[in-house]
């Protein structure tokens, strides 16, 4: 018998019966932090038999509670990237991955135009995610990433020492930042969208990201996210590039939006890996 792998189907159990959405993966999650090893390991030591941990229990049961995964970790992957998260900045979610990509693919765009090193602007920055994601697989890329909120930049600091990437991180809000810049080849923004009546319905987005990162100003969702547009309008080159995220209910809103004041060019929706509407990139009229 196997007291690792009875905690694990126990912990399995509990976590489904919380409404965790993927239960057995994170109670292998949990087991892998608590033993300090990976999850291929952890679950290596489920067949072999290994004691549980002392600190399982108490990580099942505040998981069960529906604290984000990522919190009890300290951990976030994204597009290869292992990123530190917690308390105070937003857990970058899975499709963001498409999104990041497409800013990505309008960088190496002007790679190989002929721009030896395009300028990359990530506003709304939160962990740096996207902005590290940008400068690690585009390493000639010059890339600043902008967030407001102090917790959020000491998390993307600590990312950034820790990766060791050169990226600028720039302490501003995004609907004013950069106030000295100009010419940039790329803005890329996953800016806080929900609308203002609703309220996300899991508790780990409802009650543990930080409202800042979350709602976008309005009714429809959009204030925030048009201010921000409007930014990058301004950063932006003649034929730059805005890939901006938004809630898979603005995907025609948001594209009239920017349309409607005239400074955007062959806007275009783009669904992610889902098939729903993901995120609005436009060129710079």
């Amino acid at each position: 018998m196997s007291e690792l792998r009875d905690a694990v189907r126990a912990a399995t159990r509990t976590l489904a019966e919380a409404g965790v959405g993927s239960p057995e993966h994170d109670a292998v999650a949990l087991a892998a932090h608590a033993l300090g090893v990976d999850a291929s390991e952890a679950r290596r030591l489920m067949i072999l038999g290994s004691p549980v941990p002392p600190r399982y229990a108490g990580l099942v049961a505040e998981r069960a509670s529906r604290v984000p995964l990522q919190h009890l970790t300290g951990r976030a992957w994204f597009r290869g990237l292992e990123l530190e998260v917690g308390p105070g900045v937003f857990v970058p979610r899975p499709e963001t991955e498409v999104v990041a990509g497409w800013a990505i693919d309008a960088a190496r765009d002007c790679v190989e135009s002929g721009t030896d090193s395009p300028i990359v602007v990530d506003l709304c920055s939160g962990s740096g995610a996207i902005a590290f994601s940008v400068k690690a697989e585009l390493p000639e890329s010059q890339v600043v990433a902008v967030e407001v909120s102090d917790l959020a930049v000491a998390w993307a600091a600590r990312n950034r020492d820790r990766l060791d990437l050169d990226v600028e991180i720039v302490q501003e809000d995004a609907v004013t930042a950069l106030d000295d810049l100009f010419e940039v080849d790329v803005v890329v923004s996953n800016p806080p969208y929900i609308p203002t009546v609703a309220v996300p319905v899991d508790p780990e987005v409802r009650d543990h990201d930080p409202h800042v990162a979350l709602y976008g100003g309005s009714e429809d969702g959009l204030a925030i996210p048009r201010l921000v547009a409007a930014r990058a309008a301004g950063l932006l080159r003649s034929g730059g590039v805005l890939v901006m995220e938004h809630a898979d209910t603005q995907g025609e809103t948001l594209p009239a939006a920017l349309r409607a004041t005239g400074s955007w060019s062959a806007v275009e929706d783009r669904l992610d890996l889902t098939g729903r509407p993901r995120a609005t990139v436009a060129v710079r009229a």
